[in-house]
């Protein structure tokens, strides 16, 4: 299946949001919230609906259609 820019942006931002949570889970260390100081301000915000809009988009990616393969003959 191609990828557009979108698809691959999206997924690369899921993966970075799915780090900080790894982080969260094993050393209690909110990379986002450390950035911006506190996970409420403004740009913590900002970033955590980035990520959850992106995680959104990625649904979409379970139920696309594959395009079929060509024959090489």
């Amino acid at each position: 299946m191609n990828r557009t820019p979108l698809d691959r942006l999206s997924l690369i931002i899921v993966i970075i949001g799915a780090l900080n949570w790894l982080s969260i889970g094993l050393f209690r260390i909110d990379l986002v919230a450390s950035m911006f100081t506190n996970p409420t301000t403004i740009p913590s915000r900002v970033v955590y609906t980035i990520v959850g809009l992106a995680g959104l988009y990625c649904i979409s990616l379970l139920f696309r259609e594959s395009a079929p393969a060509r024959d090489q003959a």
